[in-house]
């Protein structure tokens, strides 16, 4: 084996165990389970669209931003305003909209609740944020230290899990699918877990790593991307696949009132019989979810600082964004699912189309971009609103009611761009 191909799988190992990482939330365990419940026998179906549309997307993006070498350079195509509002609501997704209170949702009714406790979660939720708060607002890298030793935990305690429960508790799955359409169930569970987003934020760190390692040409960086990308996807690959099939296995035992946390809650219960596999799981996924929050939280209110040019501070923005996911995390788990699902079957398109098309940007002019956006922006909204025509349209039962009418006016573009002799090079 050569030096060069020696650093490229050891780099690249560290920076997809990195990667990794960033990507396994440990609110995002909630999702599988559910899928694989409701899919019953069709479960590798279920799992199938919803990586393609978390994992695979995800990689998709930072892929892109390798291309194009940021986040403005991807955005930039879809003009000015266009671009600032679609980072914006990408930021506050995976920060105070959706993704910070639920990782508090998610610590309460993974460690707290199946306990049996009758403790106040409004009292549980300021605790929290209190904790956020004060870690945030000095910076601390308690953060870091605490993230690189539970990750590695959870995901071991994960494995440990899985290779039980196929080994010792569960009998083949049989029980027909309850889902009336698996492959448009796994590609919203795919969009709640928000990967797509997050690489979109943290998609640039991977970017860094790649230059403190000497990988600075073309060549070399999407080479080392093709080994990291294999550790991460590989390694989500196993606990996700794992997941959706012990919540197929255990379907037969539960109704479809069960919430995603109980259900998760009731697997550990199952393959370790009383409160010790619970604590011991309640802890170590409380305290990842924590450090998530935190993360997101000084994300977060850097992104809005800089956007103020420093005229409100950041140590403003991480008391005001605490005290607004107080409120917003009293929503719980299942209602803040319900608070996402709309504004990100918005989102997701246009982003979607974006990362694609940035594939190609030498060959593609403005208007085949901005028409292609704008057609995935409205047509998704057509479809969130519920009007009857758009089922219609073809693929519209799979949740890709957008996907014709994008490539309609994305042909209508490019034919512009081409008439017009000024592609106006998006290079």
């Amino acid at each position: 084996m050569s030096k060069g191909f020696k650093k490229y799988l050891i780099d690249g190992f560290l920076i997809g165990s990195a990667l990794f990482s960033m990507f396994f939330g440990a609110g995002n365990m909630i999702f599988p389970p559910y899928l694989g419940f409701k899919a019953g026998s069709e479960w590798l179906l279920a799992f199938i669209s919803y990586f393609i549309a978390d994992i695979g997307l995800a990689l998709l993006a930072i892929f892109a931003l390798i291309k194009t070498g940021s986040n403005n350079e991807l955005l930039k195509p879809l003009g000015k305003i266009p671009s600032f509002l679609l980072m914006f609501s990408v930021f506050m997704c995976i920060g105070p909209l959706i993704t910070i209170p639920r990782t508090a949702a998610t610590t309460y009714e993974l460690a707290i609740k199946p306990l049996g406790s009758n403790f106040s979660t409004i009292i549980f939720f300021i605790i929290f944020f209190t904790i956020v708060f004060l870690l945030c607002y000095n910076k601390s890298a308690v953060v870091d230290i605490v993230g690189k030793f539970l990750t590695p935990l959870l995901f071991l305690g994960l494995i440990f899990l899985i290779v039980l429960g196929i080994i010792y508790q569960f009998n083949d799955v049989d029980i027909a699918s309850r889902s009336q359409n698996i492959i448009a169930d796994g590609i919203e569970a795919g969009y709640q877990s928000m990967d797509v987003l997050g690489a979109m934020v943290f998609g640039i760190l991977v970017l860094n790593a790649f230059r403190q390692k000497g990988y600075t040409e073309p060549r070399g960086k999407l080479k080392i991307f093709g080994v990291s990308g294999l550790v991460a996807g590989g390694g989500l690959l196993v606990i996700y696949l794992g997941l959706t099939y012990l919540g197929a296995c255990v379907a037969p035992n539960y109704t479809m009132h069960i919430s995603r946390t109980e259900l998760l809650i009731n697997i550990v219960n199952t393959i370790i019989p009383g409160k010790t596999g619970i604590v011991f799981f309640g802890i170590i996924a409380g305290l990842a979810c924590l450090s998530t929050a935190i993360a997101l939280t000084s994300a977060s209110a850097e992104y809005l600082s800089e956007l103020t040019k420093g005229k409100i501070k950041y140590k403003t923005f991480v008391t005001a964004i605490c005290i607004f996911d107080i409120a917003v995390s009293l929503l719980g788990v299942e209602g803040l699912i319900m608070l996402a699902s709309p504004i990100l079957s918005v989102i997701y398109p246009p982003i979607l189309i974006t990362v694609i098309l940035s594939l190609f940007k030498k060959q593609i002019g403005v208007y085949a971009f901005r028409l292609s956006a704008v057609a995935a922006f409205v047509f998704s909204v057509i479809d969130v609103l519920n009007f009857r025509f758009i089922y219609t349209i073809p693929l519209a039962r799979y949740g890709f009611a957008w996907l014709l009418p994008t490539v309609a006016l994305f042909l209508v573009g490019f034919t512009i761009d081409k008439l017009s002799h000024k592609k106006r090079a998006l290079q």
